[in-house]
Formats: C-alpha cells, structure tokens, sequence
C-alpha cells in the first residue's frame, strides 16, 4: 500500500493571537497538496489541530483516505494525544480533538501521528508562516 506523508503545523503570534496552519501532503514521488491558511485568533495548540483537521479533510477530497497516512508535526503534544498517550486538559483543545477523531472514524484506513523536531517540518511551518505575513 502507497503511504502518503503530511507534515502539518500550526501557529500563532501571541498565544491566543493571530493563527494559521501550514499542510504538505505527499507520497514517495511528488507533492500532492498543500495548504497555508489564516485560521483567525486562536492559540498555537488549537491552530496545530486544525492543521491535522484540515489535512485529513484535503486527504479525503483527494480519495486517498484508503492509503497508508503518515502525520510528521512538531507539536509533540498534539502527536501525543491523538496517539492516545498524554491526557486533554482544556476543553477548547478537547473539542479539537473530538472534531479529528471523528473524521478519522468516516473511512480512514492506517493513520499514524509521529512527532519530528521543528527543522524537519520546515515546509509546513514557513506555509503557516507565509499565511500568516500575509494577513
């Protein structure tokens, strides 16, 4: 089965502050999509959410949902909780969760969430970046 990887990051300035999301979805050959959108005034963990929300949305429009997915963020907290290992404390960030695990359960096949460190999700943070600049 083809695995398709999605390096997905999310930001604020200022937390809350203005936010946006970065997404690179590719397979072993090319780039699939991306996406690089403001998400409004939010914190940086609901903004790293949305990334992985709005990622599996795109990976579903594009009928790859039936592959082999491999998330990559930077957000270890965020890998963490959606692999079912650290608890959600805040119910805004609970929502969030809620919102990403009830897509996944609309037809997804394999999803793993892998946390890398930071200059491994350079393509997914300067996109939440350029969004952001360009607010």
């Amino acid at each position: 089965m083809d695995t398709i990887y999605v390096h997905t990051d999310g930001a604020s300035r200022g937390n809350p502050g203005e936010a946006a999301i970065g997404v690179v979805i590719k397979n072993d050959s090319e780039e699939l999509a991306t996406i690089s959108e403001y998400v409004g005034v939010q914190t940086n963990n609901w903004a790293e959410y949305e990334a992985v929300f709005r990622a599996l949305q795109k990976i579903k429009a594009l009928g790859l949902s039936e592959k082999s997915i491999e998330f990559r963020l930077d957000s270890k907290l965020v890998a963490e909780q959606l692999n079912g290992n650290w608890k959600i404390k805040s119910d805004t960030i609970r929502e969030q969760y809620k919102k990403v695990k009830e897509l996944l359960s609309g037809g997804f096949q394999e999803v793993t969430f892998t946390h890398v460190r930071r200059e491994f999700n350079k393509e997914a943070d300067a996109l939440a970046n350029e969004a952001l600049d360009a607010r």
